[in-house]
């Protein structure tokens, strides 16, 4: 037997249970639930934040850690392009090829080392503990591997890196820079108009997290009762217009709570508002909101018909989303209806109305700083399957609205291919009809275009960009 010592065996790592990080998991899941479920941030988020509030362990959320979540969840939709650029840089394959829960978890941890103010060893360690708990310790060294890469350069540096030059493409350049489709950058672009200064604008404002607009129901509400609130100031354009400067939840407020009150963009009342500042000939009695759902607009219009005595008729399609205006039209002060129809099969006689808003659907590029994952969702052909339905309820309201009355096109897309293509086709097929100059109606709102129709934009207007052309019957 030898007398040589033997040689001290190195005790083996004790075994570490990954941490788990409540905020970060809710992130995650909320990530997979758009990617596989093509679900809303929008609609997914607040209830898993409601039940991480209502947890009554160690895993309850506080007001800093919902706030968390949703910088988390939405700052990385919005980047999702310009982080893919990055991203791809940092691995040896195609981002085909990486598993979307993977991709998902790269591209929170890229988030918060390139467009948050968490220090870089802390969103690090932070991202590859979620990847243990979610993705297991094997594809966790995959992701602390990348991470460490990208960690090497702030978000400017990589932009310089992985950006096209502008010269050689300008669209391509700006796609990767603001995080948007080429082909939206294009679309946008066009609708737009004028130079590089005014679009870069327009793409910076859809990367920014909108405030919270909520809006007083005549005869229901006052501005005043939610000016009372926390951080709330007036809105800029419409007088029934409140913002929540801080956030906040809207659903604490007790107007809202009572249906009193609404979140609605302030683009969306201005809709409204121009549609029943319209002048009409003869009679104003009856009004029609024809694609009513979820029934924003159609609280609006239903107060505001029934301070003139008139009687709004609202029309959805969706049996459910017929029964979210029945609720938000509940307790208006004045008569009205609400229908489960067809919008271009209705069940009203041919001139029965004197006023009517038809809000078609659409490509929803308008409201991407609501719904930033709507851009990473939209392919190019989706306009063809939105045509035929746009110009069939349009026509459907021409033919709805009496001889004097007037028709509100209304969409929530600045994409000319869903505003001023459908109005033109729709003026050649109805010849006497007339399109009103609808800038007046609003005249508190500068930059609304050359007209006569409007065309809202987040950058000028602190609203979604939408669109109205208001249309008169003659004969």
């Amino acid at each position: 037997m030898s007398d040589q010592p033997r040689r001290p065996r190195r005790p083996a790592k004790p075994y570490r249970r990954p941490k788990k990080d409540p905020v970060r998991i809710l992130a995650f899941e909320a990530l997979r639930a758009v990617d596989e479920r093509d679900a809303y941030a929008n609609l997914v988020l607040p209830p898993l934040l409601r039940k991480a509030r209502e947890n009554e362990g160690p895993e309850k959320f506080d007001a800093r850690d919902a706030a968390l979540a949703t910088e988390l969840v939405y700052g990385t939709l919005r980047r999702q392009g310009t982080y893919d650029a990055v991203i791809a840089a940092c691995v040896d394959r195609p981002l085909r090829e990486v598993d979307p829960p993977v991709l998902d978890v790269l591209s929170l941890g890229a988030h918060q080392l390139l467009g948050t103010r968490i220090p870089t060893h802390a969103a690090v360690s932070a991202t590859v503990e979620l990847a243990r708990v979610v993705l297991g310790d094997g594809r966790a060294k995959f992701v602390n591997a990348v991470l460490r890469k990208i960690a090497q350069d702030d978000l400017d540096g990589w932009l310089e890196r992985v950006v096209p030059p502008y010269d050689e493409d300008p669209e391509d350049h700006l796609a990767v820079v603001h995080s948007h489709p080429r082909w939206v950058v294009s679309a946008l672009w066009d609708s737009l108009g004028g130079g590089r200064a005014g679009v870069e604008e327009l793409l910076r404002a859809d990367n920014e997290r909108p405030e919270v607009t909520l809006v007083a129901r005549p005869g229901r509400a006052t501005p005043d009762e939610l000016l009372a609130e926390e951080a709330a100031v007036p809105g800029r354009w419409s007088p029934y217009a409140v913002r929540l400067t801080e956030g906040g939840e809207p659903g604490a407020v007790p107007a809202v709570a009572e249906g009193r009150a609404g979140v609605q963009d302030e683009g969306s009342q201005l809709v409204a508002l121009a549609l029943a500042a319209a002048p009409v000939e003869g009679p104003d009695r009856r009004w029609l909101d024809a694609c009513a759902g979820p029934g924003g607009k159609a609280a609006l219009l239903g107060a505001l018909a029934a301070e003139r005595g008139a009687v709004l008729l609202a029309s959805e399609k969706q049996p459910h989303r017929a029964g979210l205006v029945a609720k938000a039209l509940a307790g208006n002060p004045g008569p009205y209806q609400v229908v489960a129809a067809d919008g271009t099969r209705p069940p009203w006689r041919p001139g029965s109305f004197d006023r009517v808003l038809v809000d078609v659907p659409c490509t929803g590029l308008g409201a991407l700083r609501r719904r930033p994952e709507a851009r990473w969702r939209r392919r190019p052909e989706d306009l063809d399957g939105f045509a035929p339905l746009q110009r069939g309820l349009l026509r459907t309201a021409l033919e709805s609205v009496r001889v004097g009355g007037v028709v509100g096109y209304a969409t929530c897309s600045p994409h000319l291919a869903e505003t001023r293509a459908v109005v033109a086709d729709l003026l050649k097929q109805f010849p006497d009809t007339e399109l009103l100059d609808a800038r007046p109606l609003l005249p508190d709102v500068p930059d609304l275009g050359e007209g006569p129709d409007i065309q809202l934009w987040p950058h000028l207007h602190g609203t979604d960009a939408m669109y109205l052309a208001l249309l008169r019957r003659t004969a």
